[in-house]
């Protein structure tokens, strides 16, 4: 999607501006084998169902529709945000690799890395094989020997402590919204903002 709103921003908006947010739509996109559709039909579908999906959840998804709000592929929104998403790619080299393979390569005494892996306990959440719980120690042990810095997002658990205890860890409030629907109020949890800055 990224590609496509860096080299084919206008075509891509053609594609996407009739669309409406339906329950019938969701399905049916989230039926339709994305091998089967061109780039751009591939990047407005996984944006559709990434904008419409409870949580915005890859693996087990499910319509998300509030009583309250506007619809959640509201296009007045999207577009201004594209926008910026476009004009910020203008300048930006994008890399699909393996994430020890890119910290490899791009590794240098002025870099920082931003790392935001699956939280632990989700890890099958972005599909499988993407990231499996020995990735975290793996991840860990490179990020221990790294000539740059790092700042990396995760969900404060006994696990994340332990495999990232070398690391400097600040703990952070945060407050999960996707509780609200269950159980009427939002889950406030702590985080950790783990580097070695």
């Amino acid at each position: 999607m990224f590609r496509i709103l860096q080299r084919h921003y206008q075509a891509f908006l053609d594609v996407i501006k009739w669309q409406l947010t339906s329950r019938a739509e969701f399905e049916r996109l989230l039926a339709v084998d994305p091998d089967t559709l061109t780039d751009l039909e591939r990047a407005a579908r996984f944006l559709y169902l990434q904008r419409t999906t409870f949580g915005g959840t890859v693996s087990g998804r499910n319509f998300g529709v509030s009583r309250t709000a506007s619809a959640r592929f509201d296009l007045t929104k999207l577009v201004p945000m594209l926008e910026d998403v476009h004009e910020r790619l203008a300048r930006v080299v994008i890399e699909r690799l393996p994430y020890g393979d890119f910290i490899d390569r791009y590794d240098t005494p002025g870099a920082l890395f931003y790392l935001d892996p699956p939280y632990w306990n989700c890890e099958k959440d972005y599909g499988p094989g993407v990231f499996e719980r020995a990735d975290f120690e793996r991840l860990a042990h490179q990020l221990g020997k790294i000539a740059g810095r790092f700042v990396l997002s995760i969900n404060d658990t006994s696990g994340t402590r332990e495999v990232f205890a070398d690391f400097n860890i600040a703990v952070v409030p945060n407050r999960y919204s996707m509780a609200v629907k269950s159980t009427g109020t939002a889950k406030h949890v702590t985080e950790l903002i783990v580097s070695n800055v």
